[in-house]
């Protein structure tokens, strides 16, 4: 069991968009860096794209929008150059205590948590997806203090129910997996880690030589689905359609949604680097965006039986090889930048 005594930090909740941008925005808040979530995802490369179909989630095929859970916090960390520290635990005790430690020595922590057993969630949200972030910020009348950047306010879990979350089962389960910031330094270059995080997310993009994945990814994904009504038939299609729609629009994979807070961040990043060009780039990436919803409405309608004529698996993949050109646009200007400029 855990210990009797309340132990309670002194830690400011912000609300966000996403879940891994919130954790890793309120952290740094904590040590006193304060960064928009956009600067947070952009400096993180927080933009990616896979078609797996091999991997499968509730059955279907796996599409991310966005890299494994983690790779925002470390990236950005990192290229502030603070000192961070992860850990996961194949005992669900020991990883209690590790927590449990880890706020007695006042260190709020980040948590990989799934998604279905999170009490404090509408029933109507909840589904299998393991890859959540929370902070825990203290005990409090046996109660666990759960910032969730996709809360309005901070939340309680018991113990039993934390535990219980971060040893969630199925697909990428958290195994407990906890992290947290050990140390900063007395001084970061914003400049250079808003280049790094740029160059990072057009390599991943464009270059990656696996065709699953980035441009490539997406391209891949618009051939497939123009073969589905074929090859599964009417019901099983429908089922990889709305799969698509769910990791694009629900699930914390971020598809249309990412591209706005990208377009934010490159916004940003134009007046920080002094660089206008960013700016006509952030329109671009706002407009794609838009395609990304669009594909999701005519996805939805097709999924739903209620399209015309003109809305089929063959539009709406053209849609998707529409984004494919104007991302590669993008990212291929954005692979260019310097701080030499």
């Amino acid at each position: 069991m855990r210990p009797e005594r309340d132990t309670i930090i002194q830690f400011t909740h912000r609300p966000s968009a996403h879940c891994e941008n919130g954790v890793t925005s309120n952290l740094l808040n904590f040590y006193l860096i304060d960064l928009s979530e956009p600067l947070v995802f952009g400096i993180g490369s927080g933009i990616f794209f896979s078609y797996m179909p091999f991997i499968k989630l509730n059955y279907l095929p796996v599409i991310s929008f966005r890299p494994l859970p983690g790779w925002i916090f470390k990236r950005v960390n990192n290229r502030l150059g603070m000192k961070i520290k992860r850990k996961k635990f194949a005992s669900p005790k020991k990883a209690m205590d590790a927590l449990d430690a880890n706020l007695e020595r006042g260190i709020p922590t980040g948590c990989l948590v799934g998604v279905y057993h999170l009490t404090y969630f509408p029933r109507s949200y909840r589904f299998h997806f393991n890859a959540h972030n929370i902070i825990v910020f203290g005990r409090e009348n046996d109660k666990y203090l759960v910032s969730d950047p996709v809360m309005e306010k901070p939340e309680r879990l018991s113990y039993e129910d934390l535990k219980r979350v971060r040893y969630a089962k199925g697909t990428y389960p958290p195994i407990g997996r906890m992290y947290w910031v050990e140390s900063k330094p007395e001084h970061f270059d914003l400049k250079k880690a808003i280049v790094k995080g740029i160059r990072k997310t057009s390599q991943d993009m464009l270059h990656i030589p696996v065709p699953l994945f980035g441009i490539k990814g997406i391209r891949y994904l618009s051939r497939r689905m123009r073969k589905w009504p074929h090859k599964f038939g009417p019901e099983k299609a429908s089922l990889y359609l709305g799969q698509a729609i769910r990791m694009l629009e629900e699930i914390g994979t971020g598809g249309a949604g990412f591209r706005f807070i990208y377009a934010a961040f490159l916004q940003e990043a134009a007046g920080i680097l002094e660089m206008d060009w960013l700016n006509e780039l952030s329109d671009e990436m706002t407009a794609a965006g838009d395609r990304w919803r669009q594909f999701a409405i005519m996805a939805g309608r097709i999924f739903k039986n209620r399209a015309n004529n003109e809305e089929t698996y063959e539009t709406a993949a053209n849609i998707l090889m529409d984004i494919a050109e104007r991302e590669e646009r993008i990212f291929r200007r954005l692979k260019k930048i310097s701080l030499s400029e």
